[in-house]
């Protein structure tokens, strides 16, 4: 009988190889079939998007009805812009279950839209900086400009939230912290940076950072109203310009409010949009209902790390 020698290219080299280079090896393939199993698992889960009865009827697919009423807005416990602690009126809408991906976009890319910003300058790149380990087809679309963002959801007939509408659909009606309550974030609730420093909920802190990356949406349990990833995996663009609440005047309070300069095209008391839910790649603070960051909406550098998920009036 002949015996070839090729199917042995591989594991020779390891086994004659110093003991600290074999447990390199070792380690290297476990930490990367356990990732894969991870991702494959999670992709399986996002056929089927939770149904959470909330009060009012879904009407359009992929979206979740957010009944009529008042929620408890901001926080007066944490950062300045987030004060005062107010209850808003918003009437019902829809949001979607989910964080527009990368498959999902691409659609939109291909159709030759949702990269208007590039030709009229106002965004300088669209996509993940951060290369192919955030190109998965169900992870959450990355280094998406606020031009972009708004585009895709006006392409498939919906548009982005306000930042209350955002904040109710994430924390709930009675102020909680997080869309599952007050429990602090970890892991096993959303994707974030652990206490360890692993970006992602990556299973091993590895270096560059950048390679612990987004995870595919849903891959945590839905929150408040069936939601998934309102806490953490991407941060998500809204319509609002950015404004401390105790500058903002009477466009930031009330019923529906549309922040300063009531969300127009452009605004001459602003520069800056507004960006909730965290992400991956910050810790648990971040990842409250009430935080707000800001960034130019199409020309910082810092947008690699920005996603949205979409909104739309309820028809009556």
């Amino acid at each position: 009988m002949i015996h070839s020698n090729k199917t042995n290219f591989f594991f020779p080299h390891i086994f004659t190889s110093s003991p600290k280079i074999f447990l390199k090896t070792i380690a290297l393939v476990s930490y990367t079939i356990l990732y894969i199993i991870l991702i494959s698992c999670n992709e399986l889960r996002q056929e089927t998007p939770q149904s959470t009865s909330t009060g009012c009827p879904q009407k359009y697919p992929g979206m979740q009805c957010i009944p009529a009423g008042e929620f408890i807005r901001g926080s007066n416990t944490y950062e300045a812009d987030e004060k005062p602690e107010t209850k808003i009126y918003i009437s019902e809408f829809h949001i979607d279950f989910n964080e527009v991906t990368n498959e999902e976009i691409n659609k939109c890319y291909a159709s030759g839209k949702c990269k208007d910003c590039l030709k009229t300058k106002k965004c300088t790149y669209i996509g993940p900086k951060y290369g192919k380990p955030y190109l998965g087809p169900t992870q959450p679309a990355a280094g998406i400009p606020w031009y972009t963002a708004r585009d895709y959801c006006e392409f498939v007939g919906k548009r982005l939230p306000t930042e209350s509408e955002w904040e109710k659909a994430a924390r709930g009606t009675t102020g909680n912290l997080f869309p599952w309550g007050n429990e602090w974030a970890t892991c096993e609730r959303a994707i974030i940076e652990d206490e360890e420093g692993r970006k992602g909920c990556a299973p091993k802190k590895i270096d560059p950072p950048r390679l612990m990356p987004t995870m595919p949406i849903g891959s945590r349990p839905a929150g408040v109203y069936g939601l998934y990833d309102m806490a953490g995996n991407s941060w998500e663009w809204v319509n609002d310009w950015y404004s401390p609440y105790s500058t903002c005047g009477e466009a930031c309070f009330g019923k529906d409010p549309k922040g300063i300069c009531n969300g127009e095209e452009t605004c001459n008391k602003s520069k800056h949009k507004v960006l909730k839910s965290g992400s991956w790649w910050w810790p648990a603070t971040y990842a409250r209902g009430s935080k707000r960051r800001h960034n130019d909406p199409g020309y910082k550098e810092e947008y690699h790390h920005f996603g949205f998920r979409c909104a739309k009036d309820t028809e009556i």
